[in-house]
C-alpha cells in the first residue's frame, strides 16, 4: 500500500510539473501585464487574502454560491504572485514565507465564515466539521513545513492545498457545504497521516543506513 501511495504521489507530481510547463508561457504573459500595471508580488498576495475575506463574509451570511464565485475570481491573484515575482526578478524568501502564511489565513477565514453561518443555524455537527477541517488543514501544512526543516521532501497526500480549495469551492457553489466539510475533514487528516508515514519511512531509511 505504501508503494502504491508513493507511486500515486509521484504520478501526481509529474502531471503537476507537466501542467505547469504547459501553462507557464500564458501565466508569464499575464504576469507581465500585471507588472506593467504596477502590481507587485506582495500586493497580489494581499489581494488574494482580501478576496478570501470577502468570500468568508459572504459565507457567514449564507451566500454560499457568491462566496464560491469570489474564490474563483480571487484565484488568479493567488496563482500570479509567484509568477510576477519570477518575471520581475523580485523572488525572495520572505515573499515565499508571506505567500504561504497568508494562504493559511485565507483558508482559515473562509472556513470561519462557514462556521459562523452554521453556528447561527445551530448546526452543531457542521460547526464541529469546520473545526476538524481547520485543524486538518493546519496540520497538513505544519507536517510539510516541519519535514522540510528536517530536510525531508514531504509533499505527498490526497488533499494538498489545491485539492482542499477545489473541494471548498465546489461545496460552496453547489450549496452542499456540510457534505463538503465531511470530505474536507476526512481527506485532510488522511493527508496528515500520509505525510507522517512519509516522514517515518524516510527517517527509518536514514537509521538503517547509519546501522550499515
Amino acid at each position: 500500500m505504501t508503494d502504491e501511495t508513493n507511486a500515486t504521489s509521484s504520478t501526481r507530481q509529474a502531471l503537476s510539473e507537466r501542467l505547469r510547463d504547459i501553462t507557464r508561457p500564458v501565466i508569464n504573459a499575464v504576469a507581465g501585464v500585471f507588472i506593467k500595471l504596477g502590481f507587485s508580488p506582495d500586493l497580489l498576495t494581499f489581494l488574494g487574502l482580501i478576496m478570501a475575506g470577502v468570500s468568508a463574509f459572504l459565507a457567514a451570511n449564507g451566500k454560499f454560491a457568491w462566496a464560491g464565485i469570489v474564490i474563483i475570481v480571487g484565484g488568479p491573484f493567488d496563482a500570479l504572485d509567484g509568477a510576477v515575482a519570477r518575471v520581475s526578478g523580485r523572488v525572495s524568501r520572505f515573499g515565499a514565507l508571506l505567500d504561504s502564511t497568508l494562504d493559511r489565513y485565507g483558508e482559515a477565514l473562509i472556513l470561519s465564515g462557514i462556521g459562523c453561518y452554521l453556528l447561527q443555524q445551530d448546526h452543531t455537527v457542521g460547526v464541529l466539521l469546520v473545526f476538524a477541517s481547520l485543524f486538518g488543514s493546519v496540520m497538513v501544512s505544519y507536517v510539510r513545513a516541519r519535514s522540510e526543516g528536517l530536510q525531508i521532501d514531504n509533499k505527498v497526500g490526497i488533499a494538498t492545498r489545491l485539492e482542499r480549495v477545489i473541494i471548498l469551492t465546489l461545496a460552496l457553489l453547489t450549496g452542499l457545504v456540510v457534505p463538503g466539510l465531511w470530505l474536507l475533514a476526512i481527506l485532510a487528516h488522511i493527508t496528515v497521516i500520509q505525510r507522517m508515514w512519509q516522514g517515518f519511512r524516510v527517517t527509518r531509511q536514514d537509521r538503517q543506513g547509519n546501522d550499515v
